[in-house]
């Protein structure tokens, strides 16, 4: 795998051990404006790996360093994911530009990319994630049109199998019992919420994100029967992982 140096000076030293991996999509209408970006000092941003649609691959940080992609948000309460993390940005426009899809060849880098980062890394699976995962409030990349079932399927991530009747389904505006476990479920995953408290908006980001990587035909916002079933299918297998580290 050829990976192109292009070197930013975006970057400090990290200040947390190294556990997960984090993908976004950049954003922007090129890959070129976007390297240019998270290679600009008054941007102050970056990112470890940037991928072109083509399937090229740039390094922009060496993994050792802290690269600036996550910004402010949390995953297994963590919160300078920045210092945890190896950031890979995809180019692809985003929800700003029509949400493209990713080309084969972009795919494909990506997953040789994140399992060569797996490799080299002690990474789990349940670590594996999306942007929008640790940033539910404010960031929706890469987006429901990523393949995470694909790369789970890679040894890139989890995918959940269904298992229902545990959690009881709840929506915006409950309160009790069955959004309380909702919470429990989505914080053994690794999301940050809330212990306790109504279905506020807050907790509506996180099912939605959970649904834009885990249910992309059903973005609501809504703990449903399927989605409540895929919540604690999902809370199953990190638990088994986490068990095992």
């Amino acid at each position: 795998m050829d990976v192109i140096k292009r070197p930013s000076p975006n970057f400090n030293d990290r200040r947390l051990p190294l556990s997960m991996l984090v993908l976004h999509y950049t954003g922007m209408e090129t890959g070129e404006a976007a390297i240019e970006r998270l290679c600009d000092p008054e941007f102050s941003v970056s990112a470890h790996y940037v991928v072109e649609e083509d399937g090229r691959i740039f390094q922009l940080v060496s993994e050792d360093k802290r690269a600036w992609h996550a910004g402010k948000g949390v995953w297994r309460g963590c919160n300078d994911i920045n210092s945890a993390s190896i950031g890979i940005e995809i180019v692809n426009g985003g929800h700003d530009f029509g949400l493209p899809d990713y080309p084969e060849a972009q795919i494909e880098a990506v997953l040789a990319l994140c399992q060569g980062i797996l490799a080299r890394h002690p990474i789990r699976a349940c670590d594996v994630i999306g942007h929008s995962d640790l940033a539910p409030d404010r960031k929706q990349d890469p987006g429901e049109k990523f393949p995470w079932k694909r790369f789970a399927q890679a040894g890139v991530g989890l995918w959940p199998q269904a298992f229902p009747s545990v959690l009881t389904p709840c929506a915006p505006g409950d309160e009790g019992s069955a959004v309380a476990a909702v919470r429990e479920a989505l914080g053994d995953i690794g999301y940050g919420v809330a212990p306790t408290g109504a279905y506020d908006e807050a907790l509506k980001a996180v099912v939605l994100a959970f649904q834009r990587r885990f249910r992309p035909q059903a973005l609501t916002g809504v703990a449903d029967d399927e989605t409540c079933a895929l919540i604690e299918g999902l809370r199953r297998k990190v638990t088994s992982v986490t068990s095992k580290t």
